[in-house]
C-alpha cells in the first residue's frame, strides 16, 4: 500500500507481472475511487465545457463522452479528463486525483455561465474492470446486459450491476475493453466482492501503470504538464481544431509550427526499467529524456517514453542511460501494442 493524493492505494495484491497478464488475457479490476466525479448542471453546460475543455463536447449526443484536456491560458494543461454528456444541461467529468483541488478551482473561476458544479467523489466510488473478457463478465451481472454489449467506446449505460446501481461508461486506461463503474461509496464493497466472485482480479497501481504505457497512454505530470503543450505529447487528436477555447491560440501555433521535442516510445533490449529522467542517446548525444519507464510483460523487455527531439524520427538506434550503464533500444512509436 502506498499514500496517493490522500489516498491509502494497492501497488498489487498477486504480483505486478500477473495482474498486467490477467487483464490482457482475461479480467483484471482496479479501484479507482481517487479519481474525482463532477457533476455539472444549467443551461449554458455546452457552451462552458467548450470554452474550457480542448475537444468538440458540441459532438457528444446523450448517453456518450470523450477523452479531453482542461486548457491554461499558455497552452498548457491543467488535467486531462474525460467529459460525459448525460442532457443537454448535464454533464459528468472525470479528472486526476492528484489534480482534484487545482481543477475544481480552476472550473470555479471559469464558470461565467451560470452553471452549478457538484463534487460527488466522496459520495461515489468508482471501479475499473478491465480486459477481453470484461464485459461479458459484466453483462453477466447487469440489470440491462444487451446494453452493456452494445455499448460503444466512451458510451453510458444506466444499470444495476450485481444488484448495486451503476454509471457504467466503457472506457478504462489499459488499452482493453471493459467499464468504468461509479456507484454509490457505500455499495462499493459490496459490488467489488460480486465482482471477486465472478473472477475479476482485483489489481493495482503497479500493473495499471504498465497496461497505460503498453497501450500509449499519457499520465499527468510525466506525459501533461501545465507547462507543456499536448502537442508535444501527440495529443492533437484530442484538440478541436475550428472551435474557440482557453489556450486555443498557442495550442494552434504549436499544432501549426511544431515544438522543439516531441513524445515518441523507446523500445529497449533489456528487460531493465528507465526511470524518470533517464537520458536518451543517439549516436553519443543526448536527444531527450525519458517521462516514463517500464517493464512489459506482455513484451518481455523495457519500454519506456521519452520527450525526443523534433528533428529525431522512429526507427533510430538509440540508447538509455539506466543507472550508469548504457542500454540499446530503438525510437518507436508510443503505442507499444497493435491497436485492437
Amino acid at each position: 500500500m502506498v499514500t496517493f493524493a490522500g489516498y491509502s492505494l494497492p501497488v498489487q495484491y498477486q504480483g505486478v507481472i500477473a495482474e498486467s497478464k490477467v487483464v490482457r488475457q482475461a479480467a483484471g479490476m482496479f479501484d479507482v475511487s481517487h479519481m474525482a466525479r463532477l457533476r455539472f448542471h444549467g443551461a449554458r453546460c455546452v457552451e462552458f465545457l467548450e470554452h474550457v475543455t480542448t475537444n468538440d463536447v458540441a459532438k457528444l449526443v446523450d448517453g456518450t463522452g470523450q477523452y479531453s484536456m482542461l486548457p491554461n491560458h499558455e497552452g498548457g494543461i491543467v488535467d486531462d479528463i474525460i467529459v460525459y454528456r448525460l442532457a443537454e444541461n448535464e454533464f459528468r467529468m472525470v479528472v486526476n486525483a492528484s489534480n482534484h483541488q487545482k481543477v475544481t478551482t480552476w472550473l470555479s473561476s471559469q464558470n461565467n455561465f451560470g452553471l452549478t458544479m457538484e463534487d460527488l467523489t466522496v459520495q461515489t466510488a468508482m471501479i475499473a474492470v478491465q480486459g477481453p473478457a470484461a464485459t461479458e463478465i459484466l453483462a453477466k451481472l447487469a440489470e440491462f446486459p444487451d446494453a452493456m454489449r452494445s455499448a460503444p467506446l466512451f458510451g453510458v449505460v444506466h444499470t444495476d450491476v450485481a444488484g448495486v446501481h451503476c454509471f457504467a461508461a466503457r472506457s478504462g486506461y489499459t488499452g482493453e475493453d471493459g467499464f468504468e463503474l461509479i456507484c454509490p461509496a457505500d455499495h462499493a464493497p459490496r459490488l467489488w466482492d460480486a465482482l471477486v466472485e465472478a473472477e475479476v482480479v482485483p489489481c493495482g497501481l503497479g500493473s495499471r501503470d504498465v497496461l497505460r504505457v503498453e497501450a500509449g497512454l499519457p499520465l499527468y505530470g510525466h506525459e501533461l504538464r501545465d507547462d507543456l503543450s499536448p502537442i508535444a505529447a501527440g495529443l492533437g487528436w484530442v484538440i478541436g481544431k475550428e472551435k474557440q477555447f482557453i489556450g486555443s491560440g498557442p495550442i494552434q501555433k504549436a499544432r501549426a509550427e511544431g515544438t522543439a521535442h516531441r513524445l515518441l516510445g523507446v523500445k529497449l533490449e533489456t528487460k531493465r526499467v528507465a526511470p524518470e529522467g533517464s537520458g536518451v542517446f543517439v549516436e553519443g548525444v543526448q536527444c531527450g529524456a525519458v517521462s516514463s519507464g517500464i517493464y512489459s510483460p506482455t513484451l518481455d523487455c523495457g519500454l519506456a517514453f521519452a520527450f525526443i527531439d523534433r528533428e529525431v524520427g522512429t526507427g533510430t538506434a538509440c540508447e538509455v542511460e539506466i543507472r550508469g550503464k548504457l542500454e540499446p533500444g530503438t525510437l518507436v512509436t508510443k503505442r507499444f501494442l497493435a491497436k485492437k
